[in-house]
């Protein structure tokens, strides 16, 4: 790549796709499905293995250092969860590595002659040994590349204690076989990488390996690995509390709801019942008083009829007891009439008999009126 190249990817890395006013590059986004979501989290293996033994090659996604910028910016307002796509990715590719490193195992105890258990242990003792110091100078060398000499001195001291260790072990591995046998390069696969490793490399050898770029690639997929798991895990339950929450709060918003229409409809039912009520009280009432005027005029043509009753009573006792005392004042009168006439002769009989008549008369007609 040339040095104008890398100049265009810098760029293109820290101000996305429009930091030129270029549109066509604006054409596919970071969220397409054509992306690579690993390449927008660094972790993709083909950019992590490339120029190794074990180079990919090319992505079959889209891999642009600007898609991953815009993404970048973007994520810092929002979660997009492509974190679950790169660990996918990932896991596929560690699982990949796994098969692999157990058809090398099942290889390699084929081709090499049977030992024992004691033996086997003692030369996995070896074998953890070189790995140890492989390690360790690799991180000398990654010190001495930073300029941190102390502390890349302070590891150099223990990769001089575990060499002692290595060549106490070997002593050991040596004295539990024969020579012959102890002559035989003894095999193992790394189990991050799936490379093989000798029991008889030198330093050298062990350094180039731990501190390779295909050791170190895989350890960093490795890592990035469990780091999205953490993040896929954290992520999923802080959803999951959310969820639960948006659950709460719609569960609360239809208990009250359901309280208020409850209330509602108690309100309706306590008027209802206020109003049918009213409407007894009132036809109560208006049945009351249509028994009362009833009752009243029942009692007043009852009132009525006794009256007329007793006055037509009273008119019979009255004409009743006016018959009988005319009857007895008429023998009386006469009498009378006849002693008068008999003493005072015929003129006097005229005038009583005249004065009888009209007193007869007038009794009659009071009488009449009466009745």
């Amino acid at each position: 790549m040339s040095a104008q190249a890398q100049m265009r990817a810098m760029l293109d890395q820290l101000m996305g796709t429009s930091r030129d006013g270029d549109t066509t590059r604006q054409r596919i986004k970071f969220s397409d499905d054509r992306v690579c979501k690993s390449h927008l989290l660094n972790c993709c293996p083909h950019d992590v293995l490339s120029g190794t033994r074990m180079d990919l090659g090319e992505c079959l996604k889209v891999h642009d250092l600007a898609l991953r910028a815009d993404y970048e910016i973007a994520s810092k307002e929002q979660d997009f969860f492509f974190e679950l796509d790169a660990m996918d990715h990932l896991q596929s590719f560690i699982a990949d590595c796994d098969r692999r490193t157990e058809v090398a195992k099942k290889r390699l105890a084929e081709t090499q002659e049977e030992i024992s258990a004691e033996v086997a242990a003692k030369a996995e003792r070896v074998h953890e040994l070189n790995e140890e110091i492989g390690k360790l100078l690799a991180k000398v060398e990654q010190l001495g590349a930073e300029g941190n000499v102390e502390e890349s001195q302070k590891v150099m001291d223990e990769v001089e204690k575990a060499r002692a260790k290595k060549r106490e072990a070997e002593e050991v591995y040596r004295n539990s076989m024969p020579a012959s046998s102890f002559q035989q390069q003894k095999l193992r696969v790394c189990e991050v990488c799936s490379a093989y490793l000798g029991l008889h490399d030198n330093d050298r050898r062990l350094a180039d390996h731990f501190g390779g770029k295909l050791h170190l690639g895989f350890i960093e997929i490795r890592e990035k690995l469990e780091e999205l798991k953490r993040v896929v895990a954290e992520k999923q339950e802080k959803r999951n509390q959310e969820r639960l929450r948006r659950r709460e709060e719609r569960e609360r918003e239809e208990r009250l709801s359901r309280r208020s229409g409850s209330r509602t409809r108690d309100r309706r039912r306590s008027r209802s019942r206020d109003r049918r009520r009213r409407r007894s009280r009132s036809a109560s009432r208006e049945r009351r008083k249509l028994s009362r005027s009833r009752s009243r005029d029942r009692h007043r043509r009852h009132r009525s009829r006794s009256r007329s009753h007793s006055r037509g009573h009273r008119r019979a006792s009255r004409d009743r007891s006016a018959k009988y005392k005319f009857s007895r004042e008429r023998p009386s009168r006469e009498e009378s009439w006849e002693c008068g006439r008999s003493e005072r002769g015929s003129t006097d009989w005229r005038l009583e008999s005249s004065n009888g008549k009209t007193t007869s008369r007038k009794s009659e007609e009071k009488e009449a009126g009466e009745i």
